[in-house]
């Protein structure tokens, strides 16, 4: 892979042993609307400078890995249409071809890990779709996680995937699973999804703790933290119900199948929740970069 280019605030932070946290790009430029996106983008890292660390927004510009943007490469990843959406699969084609690109949840943690970064946050995993036995899809995110050693914080998985299917897979792939202060695994939108956890954390530096352990017997798989969104800012579950049941009817009706299905569903909770779960899904990022910075700053008084 090319040599990174690094912004000077994570140049430093790196040099200095300083607390970072890894942010992907692709919610910036395909996950929400703009011109919201460009704002939304610079608040996820004013929240994590808060807290004393530093945000590494990751992305490909112009066929260079680049782990921190300037204020004009965030914009750039917001604003352009030829940012196209990458995974690890998709790096080398980019990155010969010298294109900009945003970086799922699987590219960055890769990006992130061989940069130095132990945390990452985002808003959830990706995972194994509903009708896999038909399909076979399954995130990327899942295979990448279970080689990569970073801690990823994030509200699980959206309901609109196979959720049980996907904890199984975690599981099988002896990926670190930990609820931070519970035991039910969010569904993102919602603050539970039905299924449980067998361990829960209630601090950073026990995150932290349980990580470095983890470390130092060799372990290399990522350690996920499932932290819910607060009650105030979940989606209300009525509403959840009618929008999810209605949209499998609607993809169902319409033919649509693989690929086409996750972001057919997200559209639809769009449009039929009034914008509702965007806004839960900022709130979301939102926290877990909180989370995440605590988690990193935690990594080094451990």
């Amino acid at each position: 892979m090319s040599a990174f280019i690094y912004s000077p605030e994570v140049r430093d932070a790196l040099h200095q042993g300083l607390p970072i946290v890894a942010l992907e790009s692709t919610i910036i430029s395909h996950g929400l609307p703009r011109p919201q996106n460009l704002r939304v983008a610079k608040e996820f890292e004013a929240i994590i400078r808060s807290e004393g660390a530093t945000p590494a927004t990751i992305a490909l510009i112009d066929g260079s890995v680049c782990v921190g943007l300037s204020d004009s490469q965030l914009e750039h990843v917001a604003t352009s249409d030829d940012v196209i959406k990458a995974s690890t699969r998709d790096l080398g084609f980019a990155l010969s071809q010298k294109l900009s690109a945003a970086t799922t949840v699987a590219a960055t943690s890769h990006i992130a890990n061989l940069a130095g970064i132990q945390v990452f946050a985002t808003g959830g995993l990706g995972g194994v779709h509903r009708g896999f036995l038909d399909t076979f899809d399954e995130s990327a995110d899942l295979e990448i996680l279970s080689h990569t050693s970073i801690i990823v914080v994030c509200a699980g998985v959206k309901s609109i995937l196979d959720i049980g299917a996907t904890l199984e897979r975690l599981e099988t792939y002896g990926i670190a699973v930990c609820g931070y202060q519970t035991n039910d695994f969010p569904g993102f939108y919602r603050r539970k999804s039905g299924f449980t956890l067998d361990w829960q954390l209630d601090t950073a530096k026990d995150i932290a703790d349980a990580f470095l352990s983890a470390r130092l017997n060799s372990l290399s798989h990522a350690f996920i933290v499932a932290n819910p969104v607060s009650a105030a800012d979940e989606l209300d579950l009525e509403l959840h119900e009618k929008t999810l049941e209605s949209g499998l009817q609607r993809a169902e009706k319409a033919g649509v199948r693989g690929k086409a299905v996750t972001p057919f569903l997200l559209e639809h909770f769009h449009t039929a929740t009034n914008q509702e779960s965007l806004r839960v899904n900022i709130e979301v990022v939102k926290q877990n970069a909180r989370l995440a910075a605590q988690i990193s700053k935690a990594l080094f008084t451990s």
